[in-house]
């Protein structure tokens, strides 16, 4: 596996690739790479015949006091873990090689609407730093393909968006989020809970479950079902931000709807925890 830093190095190697008639899938993270990137891995590798991820803490998403200091930074351990998934490049840049005139006055991507709902709502700007430097991730490595995993359901929803409004050529596939075997979804941020924490952690998904259920029984009061499981996290100990049962495309749904998205996210101590259930009747 290739590794390099800077742009020069991984524009000649895409250049060269392109030039081989290669297809290119990409796999965008921050880094601290667990069983569900590397899945994002593999699942890129039977899209094409080469396989680029980047690891990038980008500080453009973090909100001033949100964990951006204290994310966790991994690089060799990642190097090892993509080697051994057969990705082909890592591109690992510094934010000055991404921002080279630094974030003040950057030109940034917005996707309306869907960026100020939700996690939106409680991070505001999150996702303009999402789509700006996935966009910039974009226009770099000039994927055929790039793999996002659904448990940032938002996420894959807004960068969506982005895509198709700004007419790249990329192909967005969503993963199917990877959990423990006791349902926790897979994430870099887990690592922050405490081991008492950890298996009470769980309780999300579980919970999301009961909803599932009883939206496909017939119970259609949307609100009720909110605020009921809002109440049994609550009183669990997290501290919920929201618990929303919405449309795929994040709409409020109305009662004949067929399919939905239930959506978490919460804190468990100090640490935020999201999630997401699709549910079809």
């Amino acid at each position: 596996m290739i590794t390099v830093h800077t742009i020069a190095e991984l524009r000649a190697q895409i250049a060269a690739w392109r030039r081989a008639g290669e297809r290119i899938a990409f796999v965008p993270t921050m880094g601290n790479l667990h069983r569900g990137h590397l899945e994002l891995v593999r699942r890129a590798r039977e899209r094409a015949g080469r396989v680029v991820a980047s690891v990038f803490v980008n500080p453009l998403q973090f909100g001033p006091n949100e964990d951006f200091e204290r994310y966790p930074r991994t690089l060799a351990q990642d190097r090892a873990g993509l080697e051994q998934a057969q990705c082909d490049l890592l591109f690992a840049p510094t934010a000055r090689e991404i921002y080279p005139r630094g974030m003040d006055g950057l030109t940034r991507i917005g996707v309306p609407g869907i960026s100020t709902v939700l996690c939106g709502e409680f991070r505001p700007g999150h996702f303009d730093g999402v789509a700006t430097v996935v966009a910039i991730l974009f226009n770099l490595v000039q994927p055929d393909a790039a793999l996002f995993g659904e448990k940032d359901y938002q996420q894959l929803l807004v960068i969506r968006r982005m895509t198709a409004d700004l007419h790249l050529p990329v192909e967005i596939v969503g993963v199917p989020t990877q959990r423990d075997a006791d349902g926790l979804a897979l994430s870099s941020r887990n690592q922050y809970l405490s081991a008492d924490e950890r298996p009470k952690a769980a309780l999300i998904h579980r919970t999301m479950q009961d909803v599932a259920a009883e939206l496909r029984r017939g119970n259609r009061d949307y609100r009720g079902l909110r605020e009921q499981a809002a109440a049994a996290l609550a009183a669990a100990g997290f501290r919920p931000q929201y618990f929303e049962i919405r449309t795929p495309g994040l709409d409020s749904p109305k009662p004949e709807e067929k399919e939905w998205v239930v959506l978490v996210a919460a804190y468990l101590g100090n640490t935020r925890l999201i999630d997401n259930l699709r549910v079809s009747s």
